[in-house]
């Protein structure tokens, strides 16, 4: 049973679909990946999946527990509740606070104190606060981001605050992770470290994630399946050898240079 399904997806801006018809699958653990020109209604998808739009059409379907769940019309908030979490193409930290209020803020959705304790202090509130910077702690170690912690987020190099995105997503504690765009910017260097930590995330937090991204080189590196899209409609679906070789995505995308 597939962990996301994504039913007959279409939203429309005026007379404009941005995305068409779109029909796709994530399972557990898989790492996939979106590519398409520049305007083929990547982002978009991301913003229906994550609640940022509301679809025109179609459905998307969370399995959990062997229990499907209808998210369309929902909160981001609710989704990301539920375990979808994101980054954006354009960096979105909260550039004058710290590194570690920047993923301690990410964590308050699952935390589980109440109001009452939490207005009287009690023991319990500070036992949870202690849990959370532990655990924000820990994520920012793994990212090599520690030692930056009370260093405010603006002051952080370009590659360090892609990395401190995931880490803000990872707090939220997903079951899916949507990463856009994650080595925009980036030189050869970050990309080949990105690549690896794609990786390793993947790994150690048992994530399933859906990848954006132009880089060819680590789409095709890390990806099991790929998806294509053009104009808003999918035209192609694979492993990256057959995407590698498909004369439609080449013509569209590729340009034969991988």
């Amino acid at each position: 049973m597939s962990l996301l399904k994504v039913n007959n997806l279409t939203k429309n801006f005026g007379g404009l679909a941005a995305v068409s018809n779109v029909n796709l699958t994530l399972e557990t653990n898989e790492l996939v990946g979106l590519i398409g020109p520049n305007g083929a209604g990547k982002t978009t998808l991301f913003n229906l999946l994550t609640g940022v739009y509301e679809s025109s059409e179609g459905d998307v379907i969370l399995t959990t527990s062997n229990k499907e769940e209808r998210l369309n019309g929902m909160k981001p908030y609710v989704i990301a509740n539920k375990g979808l979490g994101r980054t954006f193409q354009n960096i979105r930290l909260f550039k004058e606070l710290s590194v570690l209020d920047n993923v301690l803020i990410a964590m308050t959705g699952k935390q589980e104190v109440g109001v009452l304790t939490s207005i009287l202090r009690l023991p319990t509130f500070y036992k949870a606060e202690k849990q959370m910077k532990e655990k924000a702690q820990q994520l920012l170690s793994i990212f090599d981001l520690l030692d930056k912690e009370s260093s405010k987020a603006k002051n952080l190099s370009y590659g360090e605050q892609r990395r401190l995105e995931i880490v803000r997503a990872l707090a939220t504690e997903p079951k899916i992770l949507f990463l856009d765009e994650p080595a925009a910017g980036m030189n050869p260097q970050e990309t080949a470290e990105l690549t690896e930590l794609i990786k390793k995330i993947q790994k150690e937090f048992d994530l399933t994630i859906l990848l954006i991204e132009h880089d060819m080189s680590l789409v095709m590196e890390v990806c099991e399946r790929i998806y294509v899209l053009e104009y808003g409609q999918l035209i192609a679906e694979g492993n990256p050898e057959e995407i590698k070789n498909n004369e439609r995505v080449i013509k569209a995308y590729l340009g034969g240079d991988i």
